[in-house]
């Protein structure tokens, strides 16, 4: 092996040779275990999001695999309609100045198919850079020609059982991408606004309580007050209990509009009097409905105000009755400017009564940037209440178990309460809604045209144009589960894997994709008894990972970590060019700039895959929010090396010789007998946390048995027997076998973690360990599990109290000052019968390990020399200290230790004392310099401890 560890050497060899070999395929005959990838964008790039649940994902896989299941994890990507889109649309105008509109719909669509061939598959590329082991001979694509088809049937189907039905709703509408989009893609942001106060007139000569003619009401959207259709109080105000039903003359519309009562109305917020706009926002849309108010629509796609409105009725049915005209004035205006002037004339009428500057939570499209407009439009809807039913039903029997499992309550609420689904895009890409049109508007629902004509009878001769617009994406991801497997064929995979075991997700998505596959899946996969099928039994939700402070990362704050810089490495100048290359705001690139160069001033050092994957496990506690840790990735980079450095150490000390892999008697030692026992708990513990879906638990106990058990101690104990000339063949050939077995073993045990060096030590070490590996990979080993036999409790025990001695005699080392290369003479005090049968039976292990000249046990009634002690359980350990130390330079060194200590203490309490610091300073960075304080404080009272002792010499 090469005396450094090298991750860049070995991770693209195995990954290449892990896939040309299929190894990722599911194979063999054990009992089905299954995984779905939640679909990246095919736009996309690898963030540490995916970078953690992809790594999660992995061991869960792996390690199923090892167990002997036919595990899948099934990989795919998803089309993302809007993104690719907008991308696409990009790269039109930049190469050739045209417009999607300029190609028309067909060509464009083949540019979009062409740039998926050459640069959509970047996520993939990356995910292979993680060590996914995802079954890539079965990749997936949400616009592949399987999946068109499942796509396809699905509307059909839900159409026929009038699921789904074509009305006019109110949507989150894009007015630069001329799109619905869902509530996901909208960002609500804080922003400064302002609160216009207006007066609306009393029609018919009304007055309010005080004798006023008209009633005040607060808007933050000025603009909407022409497609107002009411005002509303609420019914306990004794203020307006007198107006209910009584009208309003509409300002500068002229229109008369009820005042009614509503319950939704806060009396405490302003007048308590609130405008109705029910087809522009989201609220009055639903007061709207109660009362069953008109709607009318003063805007258009692009959000500028019509010349004449589109009137509704409440059921969305057309209304010829109201009047549809709007002033002349603000035809065609953008809605900020119509905004301006509608306030200037209110204002000029003299019924502005004032402006309040005002906090606004303002939705933006997470795309295009824009304020999203609530707009009244036709849209396909999934009707979901019937759907919700069996969904909701399985997770409160426990077919479905959320873990943790609070987030069942988010499940509830969402489900609980659900809104009917707006499933149509007015995009070009995507799954076109299968539904036809006559020239009569009447709608013909079929998988094709063909089948339209054929299955609602019509003739030839009737001209017939297919939709417009395009399915939600989150429409086909609902169908994952069963369409990447073949559905609607009942082919072999389905049948194999589906049921699915667990999804790995996010909160943030549990109703936008969680509950809807729940849903879909259970309406459409059923058991040959025709009970419902779920799409996976347990759903795993991690927490979001923010940086080192806690914050959300974000290309705006300047604090996102690319994953893959943590494996490869970057130097600073390529790493301010990613964060501020593109950014058009220079004030902010220089911000982001600082932050970079103070946060990582040398750059990104190459960490490797595995260091990162054992960092993401390592913060994997389920369900919370995690913030990131460069030291943490950096010890884990050290793990490695460790790894790495003690499979040297068993090579060297095993290859080419006798490790008793086959019948050859063997004598083992404490420690062989001890490291064999620890094995076994290790394993029984790992297994244990990995049922809880505790990577943090699972991962936390291999660094510890590898790192504090393997490597610092039992390759410590190992040395007195391989290196003792008179040790019998016996007990180095058992030694041997131990260090290599173990390590064979260890190995198999952290491979579904670090997939690329144990690999890469494992085909070294497992033909000496006796395993022939032939062809073959540690991956489709057997995974180390719990022997018949127990665990060996006395080894454990006498190991226990072994390391123990060796611990107190090292410490009293470094308390008093004494060089390691010293040889001590230790005594021992109030032993016991069984510390004396230790004692004997590892005298050459202590003599070793701790450096020593002799070890004995006082005699009854000899009395103990001036000693420095350590307690291990009741038997006390002696050092005696006269002629191993320079007692005067010692004192003067400790004085000197104390001195220094006394400088920071008063320092630091003087910083405490000190009240502008205390209200000045963030809580956490005081409590950081009060955990200071106390930690050279004990500090201080130790060495004075230590100085009495050698004051007494």
């Amino acid at each position: 092996m090469d005396k450094t560890f090298q991750p860049a050497d070995i991770e693209s060899k195995w990954y290449q040779t892990w896939e040309e070999k299929g190894y990722f395929s599911p194979a063999g005959d054990g009992p089905a275990y299954s995984i779905m990838i939640p679909p990246p964008n095919v736009t996309g790039s690898l963030h540490m999001g995916h970078a953690f649940q992809d790594s999660i994902m992995d061991a869960l896989t792996r390690y199923q695999r090892m167990k002997g299941a036919k595990a899948l994890w099934q990989v795919g990507t998803d089309h993302a309609g809007i993104a690719t889109q907008m991308v696409v649309e990009r790269k039109l105008a930049a190469e050739s100045g045209q417009t999607r509109h300029d190609l028309g719909r067909d060509a464009f669509l083949d540019k979009v198919w062409e740039w998926k061939e050459e640069s959509g598959g970047t996520i993939t590329r990356q995910l292979r850079r993680l060590g996914a082991s995802v079954d890539w001979q079965n990749e997936r694509f949400t616009m592949d020609d399987g999946f068109y088809k499942a796509v396809q049937e699905v509307f059909v189907r839900l159409y026929d059982d009038k699921l789904i039905y074509r009305g006019k709703r109110l949507v989150n509408w894009d007015p630069k991408l001329h799109t619905a989009i869902s509530d996901l893609e909208v960002e609500n942001k804080d922003e400064n606004g302002h609160l216009w106060h207006f007066r609306y007139p009393l029609a018919d000569g009304q007055t309010t309580a005080d004798g006023s003619r008209y009633l005040v009401v607060a808007t933050t959207r000025p603009e909407t007050m022409l497609g107002d259709t009411a005002v509303a109080v609420n019914p306990a105000d004794e203020r307006y209990q007198s107006l209910v039903g009584k009208f309003i003359e509409l300002p500068l519309v002229g229109r008369r509009i009820p005042i009614v009562a509503d319950d939704y109305v806060d009396r405490e917020f302003g007048t308590g009097c609130v405008k109705i706009t029910p087809a522009h926002d989201f609220n009055d849309y639903a007061l709207g409905q109660r009362h069953k108010l008109p709607m009318i629509n003063i805007m258009d796609q692009d959000a500028a105000i019509l010349g004449r409105a589109d009137v509704y009725n409440s059921d969305s049915s057309a209304n010829d009755e109201l009047d549809a005209g709007l002033p002349e004035a603000y035809a065609g205006l953008d809605r900020y400017a119509a905004r301006k002037a509608i306030v200037a004339d209110l204002d000029a009428a003299g019924l502005l009564e004032k402006v309040d500057d005002h906090a606004l939570k303002v939705p933006r499209g997470d795309r295009s940037g824009l304020v999203i407009e609530p707009l009244l439009t036709d849209q396909w809807f999934v009707a979901t209440a019937k759907l919700a039913e069996p969904a909701i039903a399985a997770v409160e029997d426990g077919r479905i178990q959320f873990v943790p499992k609070q987030y069942e309550n988010m499940y509830f609420s969402w489900m609980r309460d659900i809104q009917d689904w707006c499933i149509s895009r007015q995009l070009w890409w995507g799954h076109r809604v299968p539904a036809w049109y006559d020239s009569e508007g009447n709608i013909y629902v079929a998988r094709n045209e063909e089948e339209a004509r054929s299955k609602y009878g019509l003739p030839p001769e009737l001209a017939l144009q297919q939709d417009e617009d395009v399915l939600d994406t989150w429409f086909s991801s609902a169908l994952w589960t069963f369409g990447t497997l073949g559905w609607p064929e009942a082919t072999e995979r389905l049948k194999t894997f589906h049921p699915t075991d667990v999804l790995v997700t996010g909160f943030d998505i549990i109703f936008f994709w969680v509950a809807r596959m729940i849903m879909m899946t259970m309406h459409f996969m059923k058991d040959e008894d025709g009970s419902p099928q779920v799409p996976f039994k347990t759903v795993y939700v991690t927490g979001l990972i923010r940086d080192e402070q806690g914050q959300k990362m974000s290309k705006s704050k300047g604090n996102v970590l690319d994953p893959l810089d943590m494996i490869d490495g970057i130097d600073l100048d390529s790493l301010l060019q990613k964060r501020t290359g593109n950014m058009m705001q220079p004030q902010l690139a220089e911000k982001i700039g600082k932050a970079t160069r103070k946060a990582f001033p040398d750059g990104i050092g190459a960490h490797g895959t595995d260091a990162l994957r054992f960092t993401l496990y390592s913060l994997a506690s389920t369900g919370r929010d995690i913030n990131w840790d460069m030291k943490r990735l950096e010890g884990y980079r050290n793990f490695c090396n460790k790894i790495w450095n003690a499979a040297r150490y068993v090579l060297m000390n095993t290859e080419g010789e006798d490790c008793g892999t086959g019948n050859e008697p063997v004598e083992l030692s404490l420690a062989d007998r001890w490291i064999c026992a620890r094995l076994e708990q290790a394993q029984r513990r790992v297994a244990d946390a990995m049922a809880a879906y505790r990577l943090d638990q699972a991962s936390q106990e291999v660094y510890e048995f590898i790192w504090n058990e393997y490597c610092d101690w039992y390759l410590e104990l190992s040395k007195p027997v391989l290196w003792d000339d008179n040790a019998s063949a016996e007990a180095k050939r058992g030694t041997r076998r131990t260090l290599i077995q173990v390590l064979e073993a260890t190995l198999r045990l952290a491979h579904p973690f670090m997939p690329f060096i144990t690999e890469e030590i494992w085909q070294r070490v497992a033909p000496i360990a006796g395993i022939n590996a032939g062809d073959s990979s540690i991956m489709l080993q057997p995974y180390p599990c719990s022997n018949d036999q127990g665990i060996d409790e006395q080894a454990l025990s006498d190991a226990e109290w072994l390391k123990a001695v060796i611990t107190a005699i090292r410490n009293i080392r470094g308390e008093m000052n004494v060089p390691p290369s010293k040889a001590l003479n230790v005594l021992l005090r109030n032993t016991s019968e069984e510390d004396a049968q230790r004692l004997a039976a590892n005298r050459q292990f202590l003599l070793k390990l701790a450096k020593l000249d002799d070890i004995r046990a006082l005699n009854d009634g000899e009395q103990a020399p001036m000693a420095a002690t350590q307690l291990v359980g009741d038997m006390e350990v002696l050092v005696p200290m006269a002629g191993l130390i320079d007692k005067a330079s010692e004192l003067a060194r400790l004085d000197k230790e104390i001195a220094k200590l006394d400088k920071d203490i008063q320092r630091l309490s003087g910083k405490l004392g000190n009240p502008g610091f205390i209200d000045k300073a963030p809580a956490a960075v005081v409590e950081k310099e009060k955990e200071k304080l106390q930690g050279q404080q004990h500090a201080r009272l130790r060495l004075v401890e230590q100085r009495g002792e050698i004051e007494a010499l």
